[in-house]
């Protein structure tokens, strides 16, 4: 199909696999074949986790340093081949070539604090008769499933985790994004015995297939919360261990006492960071009513100056939604919000052309149950909606399905974090937004997700509790 065809190919059992079949990758800014991937059959997936089940009693009895070391090694990897990985990136997400940068090295600074890290034994009884410790054990093989919006970042959480505390693993990325994952399958070749790391690729099938194997003990999906659930029922088949990071309708509440001209600039970057296509960014704007006129006047001139177009194209700030079907939905939702009779104070019109770029839309005060504020856009759509009375606005806040994160702005931090600890959600940011880190669990609330990812906590999902307790011998008198 392309020049590209022979460069991507799955890693199974430490080899390359090429697959039968193929599927084309699409640069969303110019809607033109770039590579293509494999497409991985019920067959090779069976392939990936045999290896992975073989691989996985001898890389559970790797010492801990050992293990440290290859998860460090996959952020020397990333840094090593940081502009071939950032090139690569841009061409299948969309991202601009400097943001694309930035994921991958946060990337490589994940993998290096993950083998840092470590999870304590318990002590849970030491007296004159018995000792009683709860170690965490690796639950075996994890089937790691990653979505097209951050490919890299969130994949490499699953995996950091996962190896170091002596899991063995089948990861397969978006059918959009495969590209840069496959490359860092390849390149960690060298580097980890066979069967331990194994990368696959393929189509709507292959998720499916890989929450209902027996082989497979344990799935961690980021994803959409409808999808999420398709993966629990199928999970629960065989009782697997599941986390699941799910979607979110992330509301930002702006009190009436900031400095409007500095909260501006972060309150848009939360929004509209990778054209709004994260699953933290601020979805729901809360204002009140005291400043709302002269926040809304700021974001719209930042929107006016921010320049979207092709991630390769020096002085580009936001790219393109990824992939046509959610570009179909963030049109659709801004269409209904038109036809509403909403007022725009940027966008609303989507111009033809070639790459799936939406202009940043923001939608002046509309009413709480518009679709525009009920559903998750995950494209450059910002409802802003006035609010003068602190109880109103944390009673619509939590109005949702969803408990991913939000956030409140404040001068007065006591104020702000009282509003916080009433919130619904697994993170509350002040004076700040989509602040994450190696070291800080996160997790949603209600249909948001179940489990943790990061920190001391993440590293626990990827384990079972064993408590193991020894009988003092009794002392002569």
């Amino acid at each position: 199909m392309t020049a590209f065809d022979r460069d991507f190919t799955m890693t199974i059992d430490g080899r390359g696999v090429a697959g039968a079949a193929r599927m084309p990758v699409l640069n969303p800014a110019t809607e033109i074949v770039v590579a293509s991937a494999p497409l991985c059959s019920e067959a090779e997936l069976d392939a990936a986790v045999a290896a992975a089940r073989a691989a996985f009693p001898g890389w559970r009895a790797t010492p801990i340093e050992a293990r440290r070391a290859a998860v460090r090694r996959i952020g020397e990897v990333i840094g090593a081949n940081m502009a071939d990985f950032t090139r690569l990136f841009t061409l299948e997400q969309g991202r601009p070539l400097s943001k694309a940068s930035e994921e991958l090295m946060g990337a490589a600074f994940w993998a290096g604090h993950v083998a840092t890290q470590d999870i304590p034994v318990l002590v849970s009884e030491d007296t004159p008769e018995r000792r009683a410790e709860t170690r965490r054990v690796p639950i075996g093989v994890v089937g790691a499933i990653v979505p097209w919006n951050f490919p890299m970042l969130l994949g490499v959480w699953k995996i950091a985790g996962a190896l170091l505390t002596g899991n063995t693993l089948v990861i397969k990325p978006s059918p959009y994004t495969p590209l840069t994952m496959l490359k860092l399958g390849e390149l960690m070749r060298p580097h980890l015995p066979p069967g331990v790391l194994n990368v696959v690729s393929g189509g709507d099938a292959l998720g499916p297939w890989m929450t209902a194997h027996p082989g497979i003990d344990k799935i961690s999906f980021t994803g959409s919360t409808a999808t999420g659930k398709r993966v629990m029922a199928s999970a629960a088949q065989s009782l697997k261990r599941i986390t699941l990071e799910l979607g979110g309708n992330d509301a930002a509440i702006v009190l009436g006492d900031v400095d409007v001209a500095a909260v501006a600039g972060p309150l848009f970057w939360s929004a509209f960071v990778n054209s709004g296509q994260v699953c933290i960014a601020t979805k729901r704007l809360y204002v009140h009513v005291t400043v709302y006129d002269a926040l809304a006047a700021e974001l719209t001139a930042i929107a006016e100056r921010v320049r979207m177009g092709d991630g390769l194209a020096p002085g580009s700030e936001l790219g393109p939604i990824q992939n046509r079907p959610q570009y179909d939905r963030v049109r659709a939702l801004i269409a209904d919000a038109r036809d509403a009779g909403l007022r725009f104070l940027t966008g609303g019109d989507v111009p033809d052309g070639k790459g799936y770029f939406i202009p940043v839309t923001l939608v002046d005060n509309p009413p709480e149950d518009s679709r525009v504020v009920a559903e998750e856009a995950f494209g450059p759509v910002l409802p802003l909606i006035r609010f003068t009375d602190v109880d109103d606005v944390i009673a619509r806040a939590n109005a949702s399905p969803y408990g991913l994160a939000g956030s409140v702005w404040s001068a007065d931090v006591d104020a702000a974090q009282a509003i916080a600890a009433r919130l619904d959600t697994g993170t509350v940011w002040i004076n700040e937004a989509q602040h994450v880190a190696p070291w800080l669990p996160f997790g949603g609330h209600k249909q948001s997700g179940i489990g943790i990812e990061n920190g001391v906590e993440g590293l626990m999902e990827y384990t079972n509790a064993q408590t193991i307790m020894v009988r003092k011998p009794v002392v002569a008198a």
